[in-house]
């Protein structure tokens, strides 16, 4: 790392950017819309406007910068009141989130290669057609488009003159160039890229992942290496930079958390036509990661069965520095699960990630892969309780009507869901169109005309159903230790009174142990997930994806259920994603994988990684990489499809409650992104610790 790095990244580091931002007021601008019933696609362009115009951003650099702009207004307009939402839903209309297009990836690449002026001009051809043709919503996009995009340049115009003043030739120099023009350089390619995303944010949209950059940088980076422009330690400087820049602005990034802000970067796998991906490019990525020990980009790695080892190796590194990624996700499984679902199979080859882990075709999906979750443990709750008051109509039911009767509450769970969101509606976006494909030539905004347009369903909490389910079986049915009526009135009490059963509760047959009694569980339960949406369609053509991820739901589910079978207590978190519970300790690692690659994953690849954690004693010895490379390797070889692997010690953790102040540097793997720990609600710390409590040292 260069000097000039090193002061960039503890300039950042220390929020100093903080004294160049100020407040603003969006409160008139809100009344405006609002009173004059301003269009959502005119309000999308007027908030972007307002905020990049002079009296909004306004251009700053860092000492001994080299790729500029950070933001300097905190807030960014709201452009729709709670009431106005809220009157919108009560005609049946849902949103994702805050409605807005987001968890995406634009079509980066081909934007950078020809430049803004070149959309531009492509927008106002297509408006001379849209008016010809008398296309008023054509119009209506194409317009606000263009002024949108004039808006970002209109910014860049200013910064580069800012920077004139300030004798910063080669700034001026590349924003004279980009991104108006297309980019020639790696230099120009990284600040091209840093403006798209940047004004992204700064329209509303969020979550925004940067994709597979290894791909569409490369042309880039491989020319000015073979002119002699840069060596690698010139292309490594830039790479570092552009990573320090994509931190300067996270915390003013929403989110649950923070550092749940999406900025996900996508490495290797194989190209649209299925040539291996992991290039040189890839490997710097790596290593600018490794020397930063940042938290974003959060970078996510594309591996299958011929990957080599030395990939996986180049990976747990990263693990071993205790950043919580790379995150893997096996192409193997991944791209026969897209192709299933109707993906084209060059998009399928080419997805990436929407924000944690999400599965997305970067450039022309509008997926909403996190619009709902069903609670798992809660519909097994739902599904004791009835039985046990004699609902069924069958006295006493057999574990087997027990299991179909959870599977059938399931289902109802899925239907309601497709029930909810029978019609979503989503607020356009007139820029980030204008950087995504087919917007222009459709004259339609990404909102309305995105290639794929299918909704994800979490799973939460699938293990604590499945162990939940085996105890029952043990418990009620194999060593009658209670009835089902008693077992169900021990669930409100947390076990009082029966300390005995709440022992063998805990027990019983668990996923994460390789045992077949529960892992057989497993299977069938991920087989009918796989199917509970098949056939069911949403308004906007796509179809619902099920997967084993959990988003934040892991804490919130948990917090309205009270004790469940597997003797897990009341309000007590569930595992992130697909996990073992935290109820009990696990034999190990190897016994994890093997458990949780027992199911068909491919059913259920919406995405939801494996998440594991490993007391960070096991990288202190000299093959300590070397084995935990081999078992990321194994997981994929039986068909994993995603993992994320946290590498921290419980005292640590601890330490970091109690003092803060010295352990600003702690990264942690939260549910599908890398934060610092310290920055966290002590609920998800509380959740973490207990995780790492079931890693053996």
């Amino acid at each position: 790392m260069t000097d000039r790095i090193s002061s960039l990244l503890d300039y950042t580091f220390d929020r100093r950017q903080d004294a160049l931002r100020r407040d603003a007021d969006w409160a008139p601008l809100l009344e405006r819309f609002v009173a004059e019933k301003t269009p959502d696609m005119a309000r999308a362009r007027i908030g972007l406007c307002e905020m990049l115009r002079a009296e909004g951003e306004k251009p700053a650099f860092l000492d001994g910068e080299r790729i500029a702009f950070t933001r300097t207004v905190r807030q960014i307009p709201d452009l729709h009141s709670d009431a106005e939402m809220d009157a919108r839903r009560a005609t049946g209309t849902a949103f994702g989130e805050k409605g807005v297009v987001f968890n995406i990836t634009a079509d980066f690449g081909p934007s950078i290669r020809d430049g803004l002026d070149a959309r531009l001009s492509e927008m106002r051809s297509r408006l001379e057609r849209a008016r010809a043709e008398d296309d008023a919503a054509g119009i209506e996009f194409l317009e606000n488009s263009i002024l949108s995009v004039e808006a970002v340049l209109g910014l860049v115009e200013r910064y580069r003159a800012a920077a004139e003043e300030r004798g910063l030739t080669e700034i001026v120099e590349i924003l004279s160039r980009v991104p108006r023009l297309g980019a020639r350089t790696f230099h120009e390619a990284l600040q091209s890229l840093r403006i798209l995303h940047y004004a992204m944010w700064c329209e509303g949209e969020y979550h925004c992942g940067l994709g597979r950059i290894d791909q569409y940088l490369l042309p880039y980076f491989e020319s000015d290496i073979r002119e002699g422009q840069l060596d690698e330690d010139g292309a490594l400087e830039l790479l570092e930079e552009f990573f320090i820049a994509c931190n300067r602005d996270s915390d003013l990034y929403i989110g649950v958390q923070q550092g749940d802000n999406g900025q996900s970067v996508m490495l290797g796998g194989v190209t649209r036509d299925g040539k291996p991906a992991f290039n040189d490019l890839s490997r710097l990525c790596l290593k600018a990661c490794g020397e930063l020990k940042l938290v974003d980009p959060k970078i996510n790695l594309r591996v299958n069965k011929e990957t080599p080892i030395e990939i996986y190796r180049l990976g747990t590194e990263l693990t071993a520095k205790g950043l919580g990624f790379p995150q893997y996700a096996n192409d193997d499984v991944v791209i026969p699960a897209l192709e299933r679902w109707g993906y084209a199979p060059e998009d399928a080859r080419d997805y990436t990630v929407a924000a944690c882990w999400e599965f997305i075709i970067p450039g022309c999906a509008l997926d909403i892969d996190n619009i709902d979750a069903v609670n798992f443990p809660g519909a097994l709750d739902t599904t004791l309780r009835t039985l046990a008051s004699g609902g069924s109509g069958a006295e006493p039911p057999s574990f087997a009507a027990i299991e179909a009767a959870f599977l059938a509450e399931v289902k109802r769970r899925a239907d309601a869901l497709v029930a909810k969101y029978s019609h979503v509606e989503v607020l356009p976006g007139p820029f980030v169109s204008a950087i995504s494909a087919g917007c222009i030539a459709s004259a339609r905004d990404l909102s309305c005309c995105a290639k794929y347009n299918n909704f994800g369903i979490h799973g939460t909490g699938i293990s604590v159903a499945v162990d939940s389910l085996a105890a029952v079986r043990e418990l009620v049915f194999e060593k009658k230790l209670v009835s089902l009526q008693e077992l169900v009135a021990l669930l409100d009490t947390d076990f009082a009174g029966r300390p005995d059963v709440l022992a063998a509760a805990k027990a019983a047959p668990k996923m994460g142990n390789a045992d077949a009694r529960a892992d057989e569980i497993a299977q069938r339960v991920i087989a009918f997930w796989g199917h509970a949406f098949d056939g069911k369609r949403n308004d906007r053509g796509g179809i619902f994806r099920p997967g084993t991820g959990s988003a934040m739901y892991y804490v919130w589910h948990a917090r309205e259920l009270k004790a469940s079978p597997s003797g897990r207590l009341s309000g007590q978190p569930y595992p992130a994603n697909w996990a073992p519970s935290l109820d009990f300790p696990v034999k190990g690692p190897v016994s994890v994988v093997r458990s949780f690659t027992e199911p068909d994953l491919g059913l259920v690849s919406n995405g939801g990684p494996l998440t594991i954690e490993i007391h960070d004693s096991a990288f202190a010895m000299p093959d300590g990489v070397d084995k935990v490379a081999e078992l990321v390797r194994f997981f994929v070889m039986r068909g994993g499809h995603q993992l994320q692997i946290n590498a921290i010690d419980r005292e640590t953790l601890l330490d970091a409650q109690a003092h803060p102040e010295k352990h600003r540097h702690l990264i942690v793997r939260v549910w599908g992104w890398s934060g610092y720990f310290v920055e966290l609600d002590k609920e998800f710390q509380d959740q973490i610790i207990k995780r790492v409590e079931l890693a053996a040292p």
